[in-house]
Formats: C-alpha cells, structure tokens, sequence
C-alpha cells in the first residue's frame, strides 16, 4: 500500500468495478462478441455464455464454439443477449 493511501482508494474503486461486473454478468448470462482484437478471438457475432467474473474484472466466457477466450470489458466490444 502506498504512503498517501491512494493505492487503497484504487484498491477499492476496482472492486466496487468488479462486483458491478459480477452484477451484470452472472453466471450463465449469455453474450455475443461484436469486436475482439486478438488472433485466437471467436468470430464476429459468436455468442457464449458467461461462466463467471474473475478478481481481475475479467469476463470468464465458454464461446459456442468452444473457445474460452475471457471478455475484457474495457477493451472487447460485446452485448447481453435474452435468449
């Protein structure tokens, strides 16, 4: 932790971040990928369903076609689906 307490005020903004993900995005939500920059990325309009949100922020995803790239939020571009 930082002298001037700013780490523990970054500390806890990125928690209350990921218990708004973990909110969103239960277990079992579905998603479909609109944009992802990464070679091994599923494609365009793939949709998964969410397995969790991990300590990180990150998205856990099993893709319908078997990928299990994770989502991040910040970067990926996708949407819930009401299936």
């Amino acid at each position: 932790m930082e002298k001037d307490g700013c780490g523990l005020l970054e500390m806890f903004a990125h928690q209350k971040k990921v218990d708004e993900l973990r909110q969103a995005y239960p277990p079992e939500t579905r998603v479909e990928l609109i944009w992802m920059d990464d070679p091994q990325a599923p494609p365009v309009g793939c949709r998964g369903t969410v397995k969790g949100v991990d300590d990180a922020g990150n998205i856990l995803v099993r893709w319908d076609n078997g990928s299990g790239l994770n989502l991040l939020p910040d970067i990926d571009q996708f949407r819930k689906v009401n299936e």
